[in-house]
């Protein structure tokens, strides 16, 4: 595409301009040339669009963790396509997303958010998963460019890394979203990378454009670009706007001669182009209209495709006329986690729990319910349907925000009482206090602990009585965090069932700096009781005991799992390890499923019949989940990150800065090779995952570097899915090496008894290491392939030159 003409008619005011966002998630029009603003959007599960807000929900897809669990590129793909279609139903031209940075360290703050601790699985998922959203002429952004594993000190933090170790392993997860599936964006991070931060660092000409011909966007995290030295790199687009750290201060700089006015026509060039290919540029074809997808299926469908079946000792699947009794336990088996915590969040219309996935798939036995253990910090919101609005009298709440002499300047009716403001019509930044008011009716009696959760110093009142007034203060200095996973104030209070209370709460405007400077959120309800936890589990042993059955549903929280800080243990939170050992002493069918993004420790693993790793299984997840214990669906998910026994055990595991520097040390032994290296057992090795019927590999074949070929057969008596794994070795190398390292795989579907011979591709690199360029070392390579890293059946050798 050539936009010289385009160029030669814009000043360089023009020019700078659309360089930075208009506000917080859309782009500068500049009607003179047919250029209408672009609205970038989170991502990557789902695409909440330019508003945070209940009134416009949003598909809620299963976290990139399920996804990668399918090891599944054609699943990949249709979430790509699905992505997109609720970006063109929300006028949505860019979502941000995938997010493939590596599983480094279980204890990953946004580990939920990414694919995997391999770089070759992240890599193929992601380029299907690019390949599907632009497919519907939407840009895609891989994301965080490079080396953001963390999320402590993220916005200072120093990677140090070796170039081979860039190259093999951070670098190739995302090479071929752009050698191969063309990403039209890219997205840099706040990190530094070797001492420069990522937004003005040579990574992003070399190799991003000059060895993989990237042509598209490199948009900056929101506020990454602090400076007018990220300008003279290949840092195209800067957001949030309209303030940042370019506009006036940047036209000096070319006018002066600093910086050059050639480097600015290049980056607008780049962003003309994502404005043709998205539609966005007058001249240029416009998208055809979006296929008919089912995106509430397909989130079902995902959701049991990511979902590994970790242990089964003859449990499962569940024959549902055989059971009359089913006992559910579990905090999140009835207020379950579908998704991580953070800016990837999105707003569903509905969320299918396993408590009513179950009941709904049972409606002939009788499905009893016990919370167990609380699991729960901090405030959650009222529920939709206790709330009524004082004003209008229906449902919901209605806020307000008013300026220091108390006028009103905005207000607005919503339907929850969890509310983020970024972005949208607000005036937040030129308000004092926000006010909101809901009618609750309570539908227990008890004492409670009302309150919200923000940041800034608030008031809470119950029929006009001042209860408490207090300043919630942010935990560090991430803003981000204090923003979307802010502290809770809470007071106790007497309620009875089914009486009205008028809740309001009013908050000073908290002032944020730079880019969040005229965001907020808040969240006001109530705090969980937790006086006698005991209690609880006496109460779920009790009705495991009366039950055929006991499904326990354990899992952590958004205080456990979110953008903005790490996580300091991978025990469950609460007394959930308590809870499971108790269930499973009352009743040897037990089931335990875990509803985590990420790695969590299971002491009680073999005590239990069976266990489901599930992650955030999206809107559709009860369904899902039922569909897999009744063995409707195949649990079609292998582990994509190694879990532990202990976490002691973890052999890289360090998130937190040392004098402002992350020092990634192991080099290329991350995950499981870093586990073969160390010699230690996990609980759960890489690609493991069971499933309901039983398989035999045989005859495999290696005629050159570029594929595998051998004979798959399903030898039970159901049909079922298999993903078959390649690795390849060198025991004898001049070089330091993984003991071995995935090659390729691919999924096998077959009915019973039916056999197929299938061929894996194998990576570009499998047999190449980074010495300055791809080289390669000649010899002998042992290939192996199986069924997890360390079940290998089959092997054999490749000379390469």
């Amino acid at each position: 595409m050539n936009f010289d003409d385009l160029l030669g008619r814009l000043s360089l005011e023009e020019k700078v301009r659309i360089l930075t966002g208009q506000d917080f998630w859309s782009t500068h029009p500049l009607p003179a040339i047919g250029l209408r603003s672009m609205v970038l959007s989170d991502g990557p599960s789902g695409v909440r669009g330019a508003v945070w807000d209940e009134r416009d929900p949003s598909l809620n897809l299963p976290s990139a963790t399920a996804l990668s669990s399918s090891w599944d590129v054609g699943i990949a793909h249709r979430y790509g396509v699905v992505s997109a279609l609720e970006a063109r139903r929300k006028n949505v031209d860019v979502v941000l997303g995938p997010t493939i940075n590596l599983h480094r360290s279980p204890l990953g703050g946004r580990h939920f958010e990414a694919f995997s601790e391999d770089p070759v699985l992240t890599a193929d998922l992601a380029a299907a998963y690019v390949a599907g959203v632009q497919e519907l002429r939407v840009g895609a952004t891989p994301k965080h460019y490079v080396a953001n594993d963390f999320e402590t000190d993220r916005f200072t933090a120093n990677v140090v890394v070796d170039e081979r170790t860039l190259r093999e392993v951070y670098l190739l997860a995302f090479e071929k979203a752009v050698t191969e599936s063309k990403a039209w964006l890219v997205m840099s991070a706040y990190n530094s990378i070797n001492g420069a931060t990522a937004s003005e660092n040579d990574l992003l000409e070399t190799p991003l454009n000059t060895d993989w011909g990237f042509d598209g966007v490199v948009v900056s995290d929101w506020t990454a670009v602090r400076s007018l030295e990220s300008a003279k790199h290949s840092q195209d687009l800067a957001m949030p706007g309209p303030v940042g750290a370019w506009g006036d201060a940047l036209v000096e700089a070319v006018r002066s001669g600093e910086i050059k006015e050639d480097a600015i026509d290049r980056k607008v060039r780049r962003l003309l182009a994502l404005a043709a290919r998205v539609g966005a540029l007058e001249g240029y074809e416009k998208p055809a209209d979006p296929p008919q997808v089912d995106g509430i299926a397909f989130a079902r469908t995902a959701a049991a495709e990511g979902t590994v079946l970790l242990r089964n000792e003859g449990a499962l699947p569940w024959r549902s006329d055989e059971l009359t009794k089913v006992a559910v336990i579990g905090h999140n088996a009835r207020d379950a986690r579908t998704q991580g915590g953070g800016s990837a969040t999105v707003i569903p219309e509905s969320v299918i729990s396993p408590l009513s996935g179950l009941r709904t798939a049972l409606p002939n036995a009788e499905i009893t319910y016990s919370i167990g253990a609380v699991v729960q910090e901090g405030v959650a919101e009222l529920p939709p349907a206790t709330m009524t609005n004082p004003q209008a009298g229906e449902p919901g709440a209605r806020v307000r925000f008013l300026g220091a002499d108390g006028s009103e300047l905005f207000a607005e009716d919503r339907f929850s009482s969890a509310l983020v403001y970024l972005g949208g019509n607000a005036p937040i930044g030129e308000s004092a206090v926000f006010e909101f008011r809901t009618t609750w009716t309570p539908s227990e009696s008890g004492a409670i602990q009302l309150g919200f959760a923000s940041v800034g110093r608030g008031r809470i009142f119950a029929d006009g009585k001042l209860l408490r007034e207090d300043t919630a203060v942010p935990v560090g200095n991430d803003l981000g965090a204090a923003l979307l996973s802010p502290p809770s104030i809470s007071t106790p209070l007497e309620v009875t069932a089914g009486t009205p209370i008028d809740v309001r709460v009013e908050l000073d405007v908290p002032k944020l700096e730079g880019g969040l400077s005229n965001a907020l959120s808040i969240t006001v309800g109530v705090e969980p009781s937790n006086d006698d936890p005991q209690a609880l589990i006496d109460e779920a042993v009790a009705a495991a005991r009366a039950a055929d059955v006991a499904l326990v549903v354990v899992g952590t929280n958004s205080k456990v799992e979110s953008e903005g800080y790490d996580r300091t243990s991978l025990a469950l939170p609460g007394r959930q390890d308590d809870l499971v050992r108790a269930v499973a002493a009352a009743n040897p069918r037990t089931v335990v499923v875990v509803n985590a993004g990420s790695p969590v420790l299971l002491p009680w693993r073999d005590e239990v019949a069976a266990v489901l790793a599930t992650y955030f299984g999206g809107q559709e997840y009860g369904d899902a989940l039922s569909d897999v214990l009744l063995g409707r669906a195949e649990p079609g998910g292998r582990l994509p990150t190694t879990w532990p026994r202990e976490q002691e055990d973890v052999p890289v595991i360090n998130v937190t800065p040392k004098d402002g520097v992350v020092r990634y040390d192991e080099g290329i032994h991350i995950g499981y090779r870093a586990w073969l290296k160390a010699g230690t057992e996990p609980a759960y090795e890489f690609g493991h995952g069971l499933g309901y019927t039983t398989w035999e590999l045989s005859d495999l074949r290696a005629n050159d570097p570029s594929s595998v070929a051998l004979t798959v057969r399903n030898t039970g008596d159901r049909a079922g899915k298999h993903v078959v794994q390649v690795y390849v070795e060198r025991p004898e190398s001049a070089l330091d090496r993984p003991v071995r390292w995935l090659a390729g795989f691919a999924v096998v579907r077959l009915d019973a008894g039916q056999a197929r011979e299938i061929t894996v591709g194998l990576h570009e690199h499998a047999f190449e290491h980074w010495d300055n360029e791809w080289a390669t070392e000649p010899g002998a390579f042992t290939i192996r392939a199986g069924s997890s890293i360390s079940d290998l059946p089959l092997s054999t050798e490749l000379q390469v030159r």
